[in-house]
């Protein structure tokens, strides 16, 4: 039985929900470990690599860390998984490059876009909310085997420009900035902790839980459920609450 929402907007959370963890764990992963070291060396004058690389020496206590040692500081963790803004800024020029140059193409379950077609049809808004970076975001679905799928989405959403995933107060601040009513926006996600902090700033939610990924045994905490976007139905009757 499928799940059925009266929403206006549905916001993804991208790794173990649109997409698999893996793909980012064994394809993306690596790709930024092998060019972190000429990123910080040969483009270190740009801004952007540039105030990364000043949030990593301020997060390690470290004013004069060189490149080798920030490299080193990223890979470690890349190796704890650890969601550090300076990190994921990194990642998303590098991965956004190799998006770009066609060495790279986002995974998306197969469900997956679909559901955001047939939901963007019916005029429900799409918006993006993941520890990824934006510009990693932009690059994803951009550059899908499905083709472009920019144009199904709205906004893109990090924990730089919104917050936290597991508070409360990043929701509410994504509420704000998309226009639409807490009560009318639907979150999915594979993570408990977040679709906790979704709900308490008033939002519906739902838990997608895939075999294989990593929060699949922690179930969804009482979320409604679903084990595909093919078990989710979202459409703007206007008689929601």
């Amino acid at each position: 039985m499928s799940l059925r929402f009266d929403a206006d907007s549905v916001v993804l959370d991208i790794e173990g929900t649109t997409s698999a963890t893996e793909f980012v764990v064994d394809v993306l992963y690596p790709y930024s470990r092998r060019r972190f070291g000429s990123l910080l060396t040969e483009r270190a004058g740009e801004p952007a690599v540039r105030r990364a690389a000043e949030q990593v020496r301020a997060l390690v206590g470290e004013p004069a860390a060189d490149a080798p040692r920030i490299e080193q500081v990223l890979n470690a963790w890349l190796d704890e998984d650890r969601k550090a803004a300076p990190l994921k800024a990194l990642q998303g020029i590098v991965w956004s490059e190799g998006f770009a140059r066609g060495d790279l193409v986002a995974h998306f379950y197969e469900d997956v876009v679909p559901a955001l077609r047939r939901w963007h049809a019916r005029g429900v808004r799409l918006h993006v909310y993941s520890s990824g970076s934006v510009a990693a975001q932009r690059a994803w679905f951009g550059h899908s085997a499905q083709g472009d799928l920019l144009p199904l989405v709205e906004g893109l959403y990090d924990t730089e420009n919104a917050g936290p995933k597991q508070s409360p107060g990043s929701y509410e601040a994504i509420s704000r900035a998309i226009g639409v009513p807490p009560c009318r926006t639907l979150f999915l996600s594979d993570r408990p902790a977040e679709l906790d902090a979704a709900r308490a700033a008033g939002w519906l939610t739902a838990g997608v839980r895939r075999p294989g990924e990593p929060y699949y045994a922690q179930g969804t905490g009482g979320h409604p459920e679903a084990g595909s976007f093919a078990g989710i139905e979202v459409a703007r009757t206007g008689n929601g609450p």
